[in-house]
C-alpha cells in the first residue's frame, strides 16, 4: 500500500521509531528501517552494523545510519539476540534506499520471551 508516496507493506509490523519487523513461522524476526526513514535520510552512504551474537534490549541502539543529510540511530523494537546481519550493506548501504523492505533489511533477531515482546505491537 502507498500513503502519501511512502510504501507501507501490510504484512509487516511497524514502530514509532520507523523500523519494521517481519516475523517468520519459527518466530525469528527480520528488522529494517521504513521507506519513510530512508527517504527522510536520503542517500545512505554508510551503516555501522552490530555484531552477530550481540544481545539487545528493547529500545537499545543496534545500528547507526549515515547519509548525506544526517546520522540516525536505529533502535531495536524488541529484546533478543542477533543471529544474522546483512553484511552486504557494508559495501552497498544504498540497498536500504533501493529496497528497504527486501534486500535492505538490517538484522535478524531471535527474540527473548517472544510472546511477551509481541505485546509491544
Amino acid at each position: 500500500m502507498k500513503i502519501k508516496g511512502y510504501n507501507i507493506p501490510g504484512n509487516l509490523l511497524y514502530t514509532k521509531g520507523h523500523t519494521w519487523l517481519s516475523i517468520d513461522k519459527s518466530n525469528v524476526v527480520r528488522i529494517g528501517i521504513t521507506d519513510y526513514a530512508q527517504k527522510t535520510l536520503r542517500e545512505i552512504n554508510f551503516i555501522y552494523m552490530p555484531k552477530k551474537g550481540l544481545k539487545l534490549k528493547r529500545l537499545q541502539v543496534f545500528a547507526t545510519v549515515e547519509s548525506v543529510k544526517a546520522l540516525s540511530e536505529v533502535y531495536s523494537p524488541i529484546s533478543g539476540q542477533i543471529i544474522e546481519t546483512n553484511e552486504e550493506l557494508k559495501s552497498k548501504p544504498t540497498m536500504i534506499n533501493q529496497d528497504p523492505y527486501g534486500e535492505g533489511w538490517v538484522i535478524i533477531l531471535r527474540p527473548d520471551r517472544f510472546e511477551e515482546n509481541r505485546r509491544v505491537f
